[in-house]
């Protein structure tokens, strides 16, 4: 997915003869604090609350402030996780798009971008998840999804996160069937460490049932 698959239809630009007022009514409608300000089709800046209010310009054009207006943009052919890591990078609501000619296309919000990459790591899906710990070097996505899909189950989507100063990973699975415990139980075979488990808590119970009894029978033998 990329950014002109992002843009949102519903934000207009300013103009350089708008008023700071304007921008802030706007800002209030489309609950955002940051708006592109267009010339001819040319991005001049971005406007935020923040400077209106610190330079007191509601009742100015932005014309009169255009050097205290920042410039970042994204590419309309930039991957999403690009367009996410300016915005993270920068604290925005929101980021224009610009075309491979230098042209405006539009606005991307933080509303948009968290509703598209919803569908990306597949959080509507039904299913459950698993998150894995291990040290980095032990890491193999291949024998993750191998004991995944031997258990007649696919990885919906997976993200990584590795720990400060640290070789320990979290190995975070989205996994598309709703009861886990039999690749749970592989993972604990292969000598995994499972952090944590997200699925349907009554299923959770039994599991913790079933090897209550597995302990029990142990302890008899």
């Amino acid at each position: 997915m990329i950014a002109q698959n992002l843009i949102s239809d519903v934000i207009p630009p300013l103009r350089l003869t708008d008023s700071g007022q304007k921008a802030l009514n706007w800002m209030e409608v489309f609950r955002i604090s940051h708006l592109a300000v267009v010339e001819d089709q040319r991005l001049v800046g971005l406007i935020s609350d923040k400077i209106i209010y610190d330079l007191n310009i509601i009742d100015k054009p932005m014309s009169d402030y255009v050097g205290q207006m920042l410039t970042p943009h994204v590419r309309s052919n930039q991957h999403v996780y690009e367009v996410f890591a300016l915005i993270s990078k920068l604290k925005l609501s929101a980021v224009p798009v610009l075309n491979l000619y230098h042209e405006y296309m539009g606005m991307i919000t933080v509303f948009d971008l968290a509703q598209k990459f919803a569908d990306l790591v597949a959080v509507k899906e039904p299913g459950g998840v698993i998150v894995l710990e291990l040290n980095s070097i032990d890491y193999s996505l291949t024998q993750i999804a191998q004991i995944v899909e031997g258990n007649d189950a696919k990885i919906l989507s997976f993200y990584i996160n590795e720990e400060k100063d640290s070789k320990v990973m979290n190995v975070t699975l989205k996994v598309n069937v709703v009861d886990l415990s039999s690749i749970i139980q592989t993972f604990v075979r292969y000598d995994y460490n499972i952090k944590a488990v997200y699925m349907d808590e009554s299923i959770i119970q039994n599991l913790y049932d079933d090897r209550y009894d597995q302990l029990m029978k142990f302890m008899n033998t």
